[in-house]
């Protein structure tokens, strides 16, 4: 039996193709979370101050 495919193996190459379009407007929109904002929201996980996520900046 064939392992399922995760979110990492995507099996349908137009499905891909759109997600990396989207992904690309996202950026050029300036819709964008800086790096250190989110290793400070995951680094909050399970701790007694964890913190909501952060949003676009």
């Amino acid at each position: 039996m064939a392992e399922p495919a995760t979110a990492f193996e995507p099996t349908d190459d137009d499905a891909l193709t759109r997600a990396v379009a989207e992904a690309r407007a996202q950026v050029a929109a300036g819709q964008t979370i800086p790096l250190r904002d989110v290793a400070v929201w995951l680094d909050s996980w399970g701790t007694a101050d964890e913190r909501p996520a952060p949003s676009w900046k």
